[in-house]
């Protein structure tokens, strides 16, 4: 008997044994199959750079829905952007359901909420509209005129990776929507597609610059003979640092970024803070009549405001000088705009946030009847409908983003732009993380989100009653107030006539 009882413990003690071998042999053959699988597949960054152990991040996102009360950030809590929004711009992205159950989870009463208003009538689809063509620079010899709504912001070549470049160019050409260069300079990468181009000219003048950083018009000229650089910006300030120039460490200057921008390679690349050679309104138009005359293009400049006396004096010298000497747009950048890498006392507390700057920017350019001769495009955090349609109201002709497109991408937040160590290949030069990015498939999500943004944008706006967001007006929108009632931008904005100010007249 005592026999029999052990052989059934030896045969039960083998039998466990087989199953954890098994489970063992198991494991591995799994864990080598899905580690071929991911390194192999296009379609996740994640998965692609991080094989097995990047599974688990969907793992613990499904689990979030489940445990955030307890454990993590409710949806509406994050910065820089929530949970919620970065939700809807990954849906856009890859063209899946954006729509939510069960109410809403913002605060409808918080100070500064917008608040479209719905009429009686909504628009009918037989009268919905496509975005209405918009000209800029009529004054020139080769001026731009394009329907896109929303474009994608400035972003440079070594801020952000080749394949990312690759892929926003693509995406672009595919949505028909334009992409500014950044301070960078233009690369083979922005052109390879046929895409619209804004190149941008920074305080250093990169890809535009003599050895000593002066701006060249032999490489103007060479830009300009590219048929898809339709508009030139020059850029005074930008949202992540007004009064900052560019920064890109030495770790990410390249041989090939060095000799796109006229620099040396490895080392760090400081762009002054201002330019040396713009000095005042009068100079700033100088530079955009002397752009504008080497390459025949629509010139005008990006900045933060944080006061408008010399936007007041930049209209008066215009008036004196004559209408075509303005520039043929503005790209207002609110204090809230940051892809770029700068000091945190700068990207807190410097400059005014769009919501305040754009109302301000419209009744001056208004005021002077410097629209539509002036075009103004937004910059600021405009990555969801609600914020596009916000700027469409206010008076913007069009949106510029740059995070919205960097989550197409697949951006994570993971806030690691600046070290050269960014997870999914957007802001890396590592060339193991960029083989995560596959641009074929991300250049399709870019278009994708284009697509949602103005389809949704277009929803709020057949909601308003009208037939295309370009028709959007301040009484199309409200925005809470301290007390709690929510005020009509045409009541909250009512413009003002600043030609009566002769603060400024000479």
């Amino acid at each position: 008997m005592p026999e029999k009882i052990l052989l059934a413990d030896a045969y039960g003690l083998l039998i466990l044994l087989g199953l954890l071998a098994a489970l063992v042999i198991g494991g591995i053959l799994w864990v080598v199959m899905a580690y071929i699988i991911d390194v192999t597949q296009t379609r996740h960054t994640v998965r692609r750079n991080f094989p097995v152990i990047g599974r688990f991040r969907y793992t613990f996102e499904h689990l979030g829905e489940f445990f955030r009360q307890y454990f993590f950030a409710m949806d509406r809590e994050e910065m820089p952007f929530n949970r919620a929004e970065r939700a809807w711009a990954y849906k856009a992205a890859k063209k899946v359901n954006t729509t939510v159950a069960f109410g809403s989870t913002r605060r409808l009463d918080i100070p500064g909420t917008v608040l479209f208003v719905n009429s009686p009538f909504p628009a009918l689809k037989q009268t919905f509209a496509e975005p209405a063509d918009i000209t800029i620079g009529k004054h020139c010899r080769h001026p731009y005129t394009t329907r896109s709504v929303i474009n994608i912001s400035a972003m440079s070549y070594g801020a952000l990776s080749k394949p990312a470049i690759q892929a926003l160019s693509h995406g672009a050409k595919q949505a028909g929507c334009w992409m500014n260069s950044g301070e960078g300079g233009i690369s083979p990468f922005h052109l390879e597609s046929g895409c619209d181009l804004v190149a941008q000219i920074g305080t250093a003048k990169y890809g535009v610059r003599t050895p000593d950083g002066q701006l060249d018009d032999d490489k103007l000229r060479e830009i300009a003979a590219h048929e898809q650089v339709r508009m030139f910006e020059i850029k005074l300030s930008q949202g992540a640092k007004p009064g900052k120039g560019g920064m890109l460490p030495g770790s990410k200057v390249t041989a090939e970024i060095a000799a796109i921008r006229g620099i040396a390679e490895g080392e760090d690349s400081i762009s002054p803070n201002g330019h040396p050679d713009i000095r005042s309104v009068d100079d700033l138009l100088d530079m955009i009549a002397h752009i504008r005359s080497v390459t025949g293009k629509p010139v005008g400049f990006k900045t933060v405001l944080g006061g408008m006396d010399w936007i007041h004096e930049l209209c008066h010298e215009i008036i004196q000088r004559g209408i075509e000497s303005a520039p043929d747009f503005i790209t207002l950048d609110g204090a809230e705009g940051g892809t770029g890498a700068a000091p945190q006392p700068l990207l807190d507390y410097m400059g005014l946030p769009l919501n305040q700057s754009l109302p301000m920017l419209i009744d001056t350019l208004d005021g002077f009847n410097l629209r539509p001769r002036v075009r103004v495009i937004a910059s600021g955090k405009l990555i969801n409908p609600d914020r596009v349609a916000w700027a469409l109201c206010t008076g913007a002709d069009f949106v510029v983003s740059a995070r919205g497109f960097m989550f197409a991408l697949g951006c994570i937040q993971a806030l690691q732009c600046n070290n050269n160590q960014c997870p999914t290949g957007i802001t890396t030069h590592n060339p193991k993380l960029q083989n995560g990015l596959v641009v074929a498939d991300k250049a399709q999500r870019v278009a994708q989100y284009v697509d949602s943004m103005v389809q949704e944008v277009g929803i709020i706006a057949h909601s308003c009653g009208v037939e295309e967001p370009r028709k959007l007006r301040r009484n199309h929108a409200r925005i809470v107030q301290p007390s709690g009632a929510a005020v009509l931008l045409s009541d909250l904005y009512a413009g003002n006539d600043f030609r009566s100010d002769n603060r400024f007249i000479r």
